[in-house]
């Protein structure tokens, strides 16, 4: 089965971490260096650029306006470190040799402390290109804001793009992306800070942006400073593209209908976790993109945004009464419509979660500014779930 995307839907967005510090005294040249390229904002200012299309209702971090705030203060930490050459390593640059013995850190940090004289080679400062000899010394001397106080756990994370500024994971269904209230382990950022323990130095281990705890699919994450910020204004200004795969209950014929969905999304006045379409809420605009039938009743769904409000999908869907099949909040009986088979009924009735899944991830790279995207396969639980409801059905 095949689905058609055009190459760059836009996208709005929030976005919501930490408070970014002012540069400590004993930060180095590069610190400082980097600082100046990616100001310091208030959390407020950092939480607008944090996309919130679909949080965790049960993470107890919402957005300024309902506004929850679960944010560790940055500390300043002493990196003193130093390696001695040995005959293995002898003939490799400082640059290569820096990237293997402090694999802590990225390529670009180390580089960048190479020549403002953080990593100092035999007491001195020398180009990145020098060939060691055994018996050198390394020595790395600097101090980091580290952002995080969550603890690093050792959880299995699926990665689909990696290089030295830019990491991209496919999230499994159940995993909370960042620790709140009542997930304070077992989360992406404590199992991002054991895989990559340099992301404790940034707002949030590094996260662009944010997707429910039972969805599925690709986040981004920056690796440095300038690069989580860069993806951050990306987001803002609608550089950055995501694609959702969804099964919803509704006819082809009808879904056609609403291929521009365009109804402002607020909180739910009396239940706070829930958000509803509403006179005042803010601009919310949802593209169906393609529409593939699974039976006369339900279909496949590509979803682009061109805004990204707390749940959007789910809630523009729902409010057009083809609600996404498990979803529990804003899906109710109307998942269930007629003519199914028992078989049919039994897989809709005991699907655990909503069939949502971002599966396509697209953006400008940070660093070399070519334009870079990443997808991933509808997952086990959403295939079985459409085999079922496609069953018998010749289109």
């Amino acid at each position: 089965m095949t689905t058609n995307f055009p190459k760059k839907q836009l996208l709005d967005t929030d976005m919501s971490a930490q408070e970014l510090p002012m540069p400590n005294e004993l930060l180095n040249d590069h610190q400082r260096a980097l600082d100046e390229q990616t100001p310091d904002m208030s959390n407020d200012e950092f939480d607008e650029l944090v996309d919130d299309d679909i949080v965790d209702d049960e993470d107890e971090y919402e957005d300024s306006e309902g506004s929850v705030v679960v944010a560790g203060q940055a500390v300043p930490v002493v990196i003193d470190v130093t390696h001695t050459v040995i005959e293995d390593e002898a003939g490799l640059r400082i640059d290569k040799l820096a990237s293997k013995v402090f694999a802590d850190f990225s390529r670009a940090q180390l580089q960048g402390w190479i020549t403002d004289g953080s990593l100092l080679y035999n007491g001195t400062v020398q180009k990145p290109k020098i060939r060691v000899k055994a018996g050198d010394v390394l020595h790395l001397s600097t101090t980091l804001q580290q952002h995080s106080e969550d603890q690093p756990e050792n959880i299995d994370i699926e990665v689909v793009y990696e290089d030295d500024d830019v990491l991209v994971i496919n999230k499994p269904v159940g995993m909370v992306v960042h620790p709140g209230a009542g997930n304070q382990t077992g989360t992406l950022v404590n199992a991002l800070l054991y895989h990559y323990p340099q992301q404790h130095h940034l707002p949030r281990a590094g996260l662009v942006h944010r997707i429910d705890k039972d969805t599925s699919g690709l986040l981004l994450i920056g690796k440095t400073k300038p690069a989580q910020m860069a993806l951050m204004e990306q987001l803002k200004d609608k550089s950055v593209y995501r694609h959702y795969q969804c099964v919803v209950a509704g006819d082809a014929a009808s879904l056609l209908r609403h291929r521009r969905i365009d109804a402002p999304i607020g909180r739910h006045r009396n239940q706070r976790t829930k958000m509803t379409v509403m006179t005042a809420g803010r601009e919310a605009v949802t593209h169906l993109l393609n529409v593939t039938p699974l039976n006369d009743n339900y279909c496949l769904l590509d979803v682009g945004l061109e805004t990204g409000r707390t749940h959007q999908i789910r809630v523009h869907l729902s409010h057009i009464t083809y609600p996404i099949v498990g979803d529990r909040v804003y899906g109710g009986r109307r998942q269930l419509r007629a003519g199914l088979t028992e078989a049919q009924r039994q897989a809709i009735n005991n699907f655990p979660r909503q069939a949502l899944h971002a599966y396509t991830l697209g953006f400008v790279h940070p660093t070399t500014g070519e334009d870079i995207e990443v997808t991933t396969p509808i997952p086990e639980d959403m295939q079985q779930l459409m085999a079922v409801l496609s069953e018998g059905y010749d289109e």
